[in-house]
């Protein structure tokens, strides 16, 4: 009987220590950039266009981006703003692209960028807003990201399918 009581204390022993904890995942933010603007739908007043956006995913696991909600600036001043849910999967150590549709109210904009769309110029774009990023990683939540991003793009005429 005596021999039980110690190898039932180094049972309990064992049993009790404390787990080990999991390693702890770092987050890199994802990186925003807008890659082209182009003419869809050119009218007397409104015309419609269309906002090639690439997300960089730099983690060593797949994000996605549950939602986003942003607001476009060229030239300085406010462009469109919008909204979408389920916008894109991004392969770990990769980049994806995603569109965005909008209008412009020339009767609202200035004759400046009015005039740098006309001539398909580059436009100072200023692309800010947040989104709500998911890593594929179990029992890790999905955080907001700020973004803020801002440069020169090219406004192209689409080609129609």
């Amino acid at each position: 009987m005596r021999k039980i009581y110690p190898l039932l204390f180094a049972l309990l022993i064992i049993n009790c220590k404390t787990p080990p904890k999991p390693a702890e995942v770092k987050i890199i933010e994802p990186k925003f950039e807008v890659i082209s603007i182009y003419i869809i739908q050119a009218d007397l007043v409104v015309t419609e266009f269309e906002a090639v956006i690439k997300i960089e995913n730099p983690n060593d696991f797949a994000v996605d981006l549950s939602s986003i909600k942003y607001e476009l600036f060229g030239n300085n001043l406010f462009w469109a703003d919008g909204s979408a849910n389920n916008v894109l999967h991004i392969p770990a150590n990769c980049s994806n692209e995603t569109h965005f549709r909008f209008s412009m109210n020339f009767i609202n904009m200035s004759r400046r960028l009015l005039d740098d769309i006309i001539a398909m110029r580059r436009v100072n774009y200023r692309f800010k807003g947040q989104a709500e990023v998911k890593p594929d990683i179990p029992k890790v939540h999905a955080f907001n990201v700020d973004f803020d991003c801002f440069g020169f793009s090219e406004v192209k005429k689409k080609a129609t399918d």
